[in-house]
């Protein structure tokens, strides 16, 4: 049973327990998700958010339940948004003294003198519905508990102000709102009032809109004795009939849980927890199993996706769901590309290195799966993406007919990884040969044949273009001074002489992929001295002039750090792989892994995190690819030590 506590050092201040989030996805794409100390703090935070149409198409339903307890004459507020009078004790938050995260459910318990009161959180899995369970474990006198949820129905990535009061329909055992939301729970007695200013610290702090206003349609009560509970249960789906009791949904997201674990083959606490993060990601949309990229304001993006698949679906065993996904993104290719994001509702072909990661992720289930006849279904598409990068394909993606190697870059656009834009002009746009486009293409090259030889169908063409891939790459991207590999073929007159030089970590996939490019061993020295953190590799080392330190401030400031120093987490999974291929054993590289899985989302790995000491999570706090790449590495590793020791004995 993986479980992660946190004490009452959580409450000694309030920025230690709003730092914190949490999380409980619904396999659809919704989530709940919070803080830790009960205060919300973004846009998107909420007891229910739910998708429509796709998993990145998301709605606010639920903001927030506040929680209030009346002992005698006092009113004393729990988890809520600490607007009422004076008559309610504002200082909730100080009463919790403990949070924890088993099997993937929250716990939170506040104590009061000798009461003490338990919630947990969980959502039923394939549907939009969430229970919200209380408990008094102790009390030397009865308690009533009021609890009021605080409603909206609004895009995930805005906000709504007071405008007219919503529509509110009374119900046998609670409410439905806007004909969106339903909320039951015991002893419903009806209001109605707009809970005003909500402020949303997270909000402010990038530059955004930071309040909004939210219904509070009415609270339910009711009178606890020790040991007995109330529970909340609420859904976007008005179709079907409500769990029976919140209970029942929560019991049933551990088993769940354990079932996973069970399948995934988890290993110790940590590997556990990480299985239980990567699950969190793996979605049913309407066309089938797919991957949201990143909570909260992420969803499909095929790039992470396919750069996440190896830790995802084949370290987790989920090869059927796996397999799945492959077929359904190779319907979306069009002219040799890959679709990199729905997000925006339409299909968005503006990538130069997803595509080439799908050719990756197919030829890795194959590998590992042995399922020669999803190398014989995809044979043709993937031929057919090689043909298009051969003649060319948008953005200017093609292969150099002089050395094999392949170029990218439009102006006004950045379609690599590092594919941050400010008022529509891109920070690194890496536009010519970039090292980590032609170590994919490379290995694109080396899979296509690899895929057609398992099919029994011809495979030279791919092999005969590899070799002289890799032979103008080692001529292109060598750097004359020993210090590894160029970021840009210095040979493109494309790009700026100083810009090639760029100690990135981009480079590493050179050595990292299964069809390596090659490179000096100097490629994993110079990124271990100047680039390896303890949460992952910077995008630039500090020594280069361009080098940002901190990732914070307002989206534009954000997005200027974004790739200039900014550390990235699922970087240590090449860097792990990259060592190894120098014959190198980087043992101690992932050894915080579990106090970053106490850190930002509790669980979990961050996006991203500053470049800066102490390097402090940032970006997106529950992220596909940081957590698919550590769990891959970690596993690598473990495997490697066990080895080790096996020999030795």
């Amino acid at each position: 049973m993986p479980t992660l506590h946190f004490g009452r050092q959580i409450c000694s201040t309030l920025a230690e327990g709003t730092s914190r989030e949490w999380l409980v996805a619904d396999g659809l794409g919704g989530y709940a998700m919070g803080t830790v100390s009960g205060l919300r703090t973004r846009r998107y935070h909420g007891l229910l958010v739910t998708t429509r149409e796709h998993p990145g198409a998301r709605f606010l339903a639920v903001a927030s339940l506040d929680f209030v307890v009346v002992v005698g004459d006092r009113r004393i507020a729990l988890a809520t948004h600490q607007w009422a009078s004076g008559a309610i004790e504002p200082k909730g938050h100080c009463h919790l003294s403990h949070f924890s995260l088993i099997d993937g459910v929250p716990r939170w318990r506040w104590t009061i003198g000798d009461i003490v009161i338990e919630r947990e959180v969980a959502m039923v899995h394939g549907a939009p519905t969430v229970a919200v369970h209380h408990r008094l474990i102790a009390a030397d006198r009865d308690v009533r508990l009021e609890l009021t949820p605080l409603c909206t129905w609004r895009d995930a990535h805005g906000e709504r102000l007071a405008a007219g009061d919503p529509v509110v329909e009374a119900t046998a055992d609670g409410f439905v709102f806007e004909r969106n939301l339903r909320v039951a729970g015991p002893s419903w007695k009806p209001a109605g009032v707009w809970y005003r200013g909500a402020y949303l610290a997270e909000e402010a702090a990038r530059g955004l809109n930071a309040v909004e206003d939210l219904w509070a349609a009415g609270s339910f009560e009711q009178r606890l004795a020790p040991g007995q509970s109330v529970s909340i249960i609420a859904t976007a789906d008005l179709t079907s009939a409500l769990p029976v009791k919140a209970e029942q949904v929560i019991d049933a997201a551990r088993a769940r849980a354990r079932a996973v674990l069970v399948s995934a083959n988890a290993g110790d606490e940590t590997d556990q927890q990480l299985v239980l993060a990567a699950d969190q990601f793996v979605v049913t949309a309407a066309s089938g199993p797919s991957v949201v990229a990143g909570y909260p304001w992420f969803g499909e993006w095929s790039r992470d996706t396919m750069t996440s698949y190896e830790g995802l679906f084949l370290e987790t065993r989920r090869w059927d769901e796996g397999r799945a996904l492959l077929l359904r993104a190779a319907g979306t290719l069009s002219r040799g590309m890959l679709a990199n994001t729905a997000d925006a509702g339409g299909l968005e072909y503006n990538t130069s290195d997803a595509t080439l990661w799908f050719v990756h992720a197919i030829a890795r289930h194959v590998a590992v799966t042995g399922d020669i006849d999803l190398a014989d279904a995809l044979a043709e598409a993937v031929g057919d993406i090689v043909d298009h990068h051969l003649v060319g394909t948008r953005f200017g993606i093609g292969v150099d007919a002089s050395d094999g190697l392949l170029s990218q870059g439009e102006d006004g656009w950045a379609l690599t990884w590092m594919d941050a834009r400010v008022d529509g002009h891109p920070v690194t746009p890496r536009r010519g040969k970039a090292v980590d486009i032609n170590a994919l293409w490379i290995n694109a090259l080396g899979s296509t044949a690899a895929l057609a030889y398992a099919a029994r169908r011809p495979a030279d063409k791919f092999s005969a273009l590899e070799a002289t891939a890799r032979t103008s790459f080692h001529k292109g991207f060598v750097r004359d001074d020993g210090h590894g590999l160029l970021d840009l073929a210095e040979s493109d007159s494309i790009i700026d002489a100083a810009d090639s030089r760029q100690v990135r970590p981009n480079q590493l996939l050179a050595l990292s992929l299964p069809y390596a490019a090659g490179g000096p061993a100097s490629v994993v020295e110079v990124c271990r001295r100047e680039l390896l953190t303890d949460r992952g590799l910077r995008s630039l080392s500090p020594a280069d002039p361009a080098y940002v330190g901190r990732h914070r401030g307002d989206p534009a400031a954000r997005d200027r750090a974004y790739h200039q120093g900014t550390v990235w987490p699922w970087l240590v999974g090449p860097y792990v792989d990259a060592a190894f291929r120098v014959g190198e054993r980087p043992t101690t590289v992932l050894d915080n892994v579990a106090d970053q899985l106490l850190e930002a989302g509790i669980g979990s790995i961050s996006e991203t995190a500053d470049g800066d000491a102490p390097y402090r999570g940032t970006g997106c706090p529950f992220q596909a690819w940081s957590v698919a790449e550590v769990l891959r590495a970690r596993r690598r590793l473990l495997s490697d030590s066990a080895e080790i020791s096996r020999l030795q004995v």
